[in-house]
């Protein structure tokens, strides 16, 4: 068997610098120090920084007033960052640059007197962020929710996206969001997360190789679930498992090419628990895809570079 390792794949620069942002905040305030859902969709990173001080709550009013309070890198609204500063709670913003883009954009578009229609998955953290900013706005995740928008052509409008969605089904959205508002400004597709545009790309590379993919990452990664997706789009079997535990042995039978990846949020030592798993079971030689090399990287709050 031959693994086909997807580059680039894993931790994104956003991940990176959230998951950084906890561990500096720890060094430098001492445990603990509280965070508003989840930093990052991953088990094992949340149980590594829950063990070393970090706990992990879904309100504010969870957090004991004047505590250190991290918001996740899916980002949160100004009417979260009103009730923690009216809890004085000292705030430490760990939302990705990508995502704050997006609710700057958003928020300047109703501004201008646009109805904003978000691309997204209602309950996703992002979607939740961008919809809290903004007094009256939709969201869809297909076209058919497109086509049950309220008319409204004489009124402008305008499209965001959250920035973990598939490339193409983002692009099939905007298409018909065109056909059904000819007017209707936004963004274009290339504005989509860089990252995402990247592990999208990689996994398609590897599943036009492969008999078999893998996309190792969490039940609730909106990434990494749009990454099996993409490479079952072209007829690739695809599978998203959280860890190596959930390898099972009938996926593999007369597979002699496994392409493998990871969502932005997934670890690296995850990646090589599964490689070292079919290393064993199948005498697998692994072969790095070539892939977009990445060397973006995000500044921590001044305060604790400081």
């Amino acid at each position: 068997m031959k693994i086909l390792l997807a580059q680039p794949r894993g931790f994104c620069a956003g991940v990176v610098r959230a998951i950084d942002i906890v561990e500096r905040a720890l060094e430098l305030y001492g445990r603990p120090v509280y965070v508003l859902h989840e930093i990052v969709h991953n088990q094992q990173v949340l149980a590594d920084l829950t063990a070393k001080g970090a706990i992990f709550v879904e309100t504010l009013n969870e957090m004991p007033e004047g505590a250190h309070a991290i918001f996740s890198a899916h980002g949160v609204s100004e009417k979260v960052f009103a009730h923690a500063t009216a809890r004085n709670l000292r705030i430490i913003d760990a939302s990705c640059p990508l995502v704050t883009k997006v609710h700057l954009q958003s928020k300047q578009y109703e501004k201008d007197g646009y109805r904003v229609i978000i691309i997204g998955h209602i309950g996703h953290p992002e979607v939740e962020g961008i919809r809290g900013n903004l007094e009256n706005c939709y969201v869809v995740d297909s076209v058919e929710d497109v086509h049950g928008l309220p008319e409204g052509r004489d009124q402008p409008h305008a499209y965001v996206t959250q920035t973990t969605l598939s490339i193409d089904d983002t692009r099939e959205l905007i298409a018909a969001l065109k056909e059904k508002f000819p007017t209707i400004i936004g963004p274009d597709i290339s504005d989509i997360c860089y990252a995402t545009q990247n592990r999208q790309n990689a996994v398609k590379t590897a599943a036009s190789a492969a008999d078999l993919v893998l996309i190792i990452g969490a039940d609730n990664s909106s990434n990494s679930n749009r990454l099996r997706e993409v490479a079952t789009a072209g007829g690739t079997p695809a599978y998203r498992i959280q860890s190596a535990t959930e390898l099972r042995i009938e996926w593999f039978q007369g597979v002699k090419k496994v392409g493998v990846s990871a969502g932005a949020s997934t670890p690296e030592i995850l990646v090589e628990e599964v490689i070292e798993v079919l290393k064993k079971r199948f005498n697998a030689e692994v072969e790095t895809l070539p892939g977009k090399e990445e060397k973006i990287h995000f500044r921590l709050p001044r305060e604790m570079e400081r």
